[in-house]
């Protein structure tokens, strides 16, 4: 049972974990670098590394979701993006990659994002996805889904991803018709991931509608503002433990039937992406990581999907600096420095063999300690 503290008369608040708070605890045994595996699979689709990406345009464009997707993660465009509403945002990405980070980028942002989003746009960006010969998925938002989610879907998408800051299975409404989640998903013939939640019943609903994998958390990172905003904030730790044993109880219920979790928010380094499968997750979701990629789209500059929201942007505008390194060194190094942003995922494969486990799920039984 988590600790409950009273923080008032009456009122009571649970304690939560950020993943700074929480080490990897080896085990007896060790093995060897090269004997680990980092493969996962989502429904049929199988990745090299347990990397998806967050679907800003300041790292994902047709292009780079390709080159992601090639060196064996999955890239996210997002249906509702720069490369949906011009037919050619390069101009864009360039000026925005030369803006000051202060309240005018906000503004630039949500000027650029007013723009409609063109159908034919979403149709052309899939074909070049699916010519480039890797998995190819989407992101609609819950607001957006029912008007979107055909267009894209006569594209040919291979997954389909609904994401919001927040999204339930039980959407109330008094003034439009809500999406029924279980009714959509049953309706289609490909896996769908659902997210951000943030708690054990929103992640045990979310997987009663039938999707192949949940987002946990709401992407936080030190340019997400949902916390001064909203006033929501679930440590990471915590939040990936809760959904977690959704799971267990949910594979109890179905006899079986396994929802990959996909962690996003706080998360810069590879102890970071450790410590996050340590606490139950199957994959990552990166942002502003992949942003720091020679050739990204944006030069550098790094902003969520919700930054550019046209009533309550939720997310600073970043220029993060000059490039780490290639795409590929900044998955699979060599690194040059020793702070954990480099080869992200030989940290990850190093972090397993050290505390002796074989595959990412059994890398999520490894044994954790509170260090704060």
């Amino acid at each position: 049972m988590r600790d409950v503290v009273e923080i008032g008369l009456g009122k009571t608040a649970q304690r939560g974990y950020h993943l700074d708070d929480i080490a990897i605890v080896p085990s007896r045994r060790t093995r060897d670098v090269d004997d680990v595996s980092t493969e996962w699979r989502l429904d049929a689709y199988p990745f090299k590394i347990p990397c998806v990406a967050h679907p800003s345009d300041a790292t994902m464009s047709p292009e780079s979701a390709i080159a992601l997707g090639r060196l064996g993660g999955l890239g996210v465009l997002n249906a509702e993006g720069l490369w949906t509403r011009y037919e050619d945002p390069t101009k864009i990405l360039e000026e925005l990659a030369s803006l000051d980070e202060d309240a005018d980028a906000t503004k630039r942002l949500q000027e650029v994002y007013s723009e409609p989003i063109k159908p034919e746009l979403i149709a052309e960006r899939v074909r070049t996805m699916r010519e480039g010969g890797v998995t190819v998925a989407v992101r609609v938002s819950p607001q957006h889904t029912l008007a979107l989610a055909p267009v894209v879907l006569d594209a040919g998408v291979d997954l389909l991803v609904i994401q919001g800051t927040l999204v339930s299975a039980e959407h109330v409404s008094t003034t439009d018709e809500p999406l029924n989640l279980k009714e959509f998903i049953a309706d289609l013939d490909l896996p769908v991931i659902v997210g951000g939640c943030t708690d054990y019943k929103t992640a045990l609903h979310l997987m009663r509608t039938g999707a192949a994998g949940v987002i946990v958390g709401v992407g936080a990172d030190e340019w997400s503002t949902t916390d001064t905003v909203l006033g929501i904030r679930v440590p990471m730790a915590t939040a990936i433990a809760d959904a977690a044993a959704a799971r267990r109880d949910y594979l109890d219920e179905t006899g079986g039937r396994y929802v990959h979790l996909i962690a996003d928010g706080g998360l810069s380094t590879s102890g970071d992406i450790a410590k996050a499968i340590g606490c139950g997750a199957d994959a990552v979701m990166l942002g502003e990581p992949l942003s720091l990629a020679e050739g990204a789209p944006a030069g550098g500059a790094w902003w969520h999907s919700a930054a550019s929201h046209p009533q309550l942007p939720r997310g600073g505008f970043c220029i993060a600096g000059e490039p780490d390194g290639t795409l590929e060194e900044l998955l699979f190094g060599p690194a040059d420095r020793p702070d954990g942003h480099l080869n992200l995922f030989g940290g990850l494969r190093r972090a397993m063999a050290k505390c002796g486990y074989s595959d990412v799920k059994e890398f999520q039984k490894v044994a954790l300690v509170l260090d704060r």
